[in-house]
């Protein structure tokens, strides 16, 4: 028997899936999370640093449905986006769609859209319908507090980014690079902690030794988890975190770590008793 934990809000989980594995770790986190309704999950391109994004968006978006039939607690919808950034040709998708059909659905939870790649498909949700824009607010990992500082999801699609934070109406919880970089995971406690947790975790610790890492990348004993601190806003609490900025547009500066992996590893060896 379990106590019983009220619904908070409805979640949109947004990612470069077929990118680092770190996403895949905060989805089942967001999936294994009683407080946060995951009613969609859309998928956005590689950057291209990578090799060719093409096909990315639509193979990640693969990956994700595995999980999500893993872990089997959700039946969100599930949508690719496309492959090119947001001034790069066409980039209508349905990922895009299931963004803007579910900010419109009438419903007494607030919506929350966490977006941990480019804002790509936010981008286009927000050409095609503007006034979701105050339907909903938007969990970014992404962006830099140096002013010089290189970030990989804004920097995949910048102009998304311009135009996504651009709007003012737009209510943004922002976790900047110095910020989710904090979430460091040794590669031993990967493979013992989470790749030890169950068939879900197993199934993630796969997606870290099949990843297909470019040969620039000199692999260390350190791998950041940057994805994850989105579920302290949609499903734990945020109250231990620190921020700044006004309540409309707040960046975070630190996250309460502890409480962040150590329910993650409970969540995942609590649903593998459950489910044996």
């Amino acid at each position: 028997m379990s106590l019983r934990i009220a619904e908070r809000c409805r979640v949109v989980v947004d990612n470069d899936w077929a990118g680092d594995p770190d996403g895949l770790v905060a989805l089942a986190h967001h999936l294994l999370s009683p407080a946060n309704r995951v009613v969609a999950v859309t998928g956005s391109q590689n950057s291209p640093v990578f090799g060719s994004p093409a096909g990315t968006a639509a193979a990640g978006t693969a990956l994700a449905q595995e999980l999500i039939d893993l872990v089997g607690t959700h039946r969100p919808v599930v949508a690719a986006g496309c492959d090119v950034p947001i001034g790069g040709g066409d980039t209508s998708s349905a990922a895009a769609d299931a963004i803007v059909a579910e900010a419109r659905r009438d419903d007494p939870l607030p919506l929350f859209l966490v977006c941990a790649g480019p804002l790509t498909n936010v981008a286009q949700a927000l050409r095609q319908a503007p006034d979701i824009a105050e339907r909903l607010t938007l969990v970014w990992i992404g962006g830099a507090l140096g002013a010089d500082a290189q970030e990989y999801n804004r920097d995949t699609d910048p102009q998304a980014a311009d135009e996504v934070l651009g709007r003012a109406e737009l209510a943004v919880r922002q976790f900047p690079l110095e910020t989710y970089r904090r979430c460091s995971y040794s590669v031993a406690e990967l493979e013992h902690d989470i790749g030890g947790a169950g068939r879900v975790g197993a199934w993630l610790w796969q997606r870290f030794l099949e990843l297909p890492l470019p040969d620039f990348v000199q692999l260390g004993e350190v791998w950041p988890l940057g994805d994850s601190p989105p579920v302290l806003v949609t499903a734990l609490d945020d109250a231990s975190s620190t921020w700044s900025g006004p309540p409309t547009r707040r960046v975070y500066t630190d996250v309460d770590v502890r409480l962040l992996f150590a329910d993650l590893l409970a969540r995942l060896r609590l649903h593998q008793r459950r489910t044996d």
